[in-house]
């Protein structure tokens, strides 16, 4: 028995708790909504934690104001050796497409709105109206009414359709 219990004291756990959120949360919740492509990204520490900055070229605007390009950050990276991991942070590629939900917070850093929640991928397939996704996320996740562990379940639907959620959740919801 003691066996176990410290065995599981050294097995260092891989687990975060994230608030679910549905499509319509995110819309409201969001400052700014966009599509773009994973353009450069660096790595710099911030008060001992390393985050991996990212800059997205914008193709289309769905809410918010932007420009050209926007800087993201995303918690984890490695720098000078050193690799910190965050369960819920994405890695993302260059020249990747997605629709990037998207917060600012006081301070001027933009995040994606509940992590891996708020990224939904295009494929590169040059189609006029491609499929958006987002797979389940892996972590533990909480129900914001009841703070209960529920279930993920992935996204898939077409940009088209995407778009008009988007635009539905802002007119109900007003535009934050």
């Amino acid at each position: 028995m003691l066996a176990l219990v410290l065995a599981g004291l050294v097995v260092p756990a891989r687990s975060a708790t994230l608030e679910r959120l549905s499509l319509d949360d995110m819309a409201t919740k969001s400052t700014l909504i966009v599509r773009g492509k994973v353009g450069d990204s660096w790595v710099a520490s911030t008060d001992g934690i390393i985050y991996t900055h990212y800059r997205i070229l914008v193709s289309e605007t769905l809410k918010g104001s932007a420009g050209s390009s926007v800087e993201i950050m995303v918690p984890g990276g490695t720098l000078n050796g050193l690799r910190q991991t965050f369960a819920g942070s994405p890695t993302l590629s260059q020249g990747a497409e997605f629709v990037f939900f998207l917060w600012t917070s006081k301070s001027g850093i933009t995040w994606i709105t509940g992590l891996t929640q708020g990224l939904f991928s295009l494929p590169g397939d040059g189609s006029s109206d491609p499929t958006a996704t987002r797979p389940a996320s892996p972590e533990l996740m909480l129900d914001p009414q009841t703070a209960r562990q529920v279930k993920d379940a992935g996204v898939s639907m077409r940009l088209s359709d995407l778009r008009s959620r988007i635009a539905s959740a802002l007119a109900k919801g007003g535009a934050q």
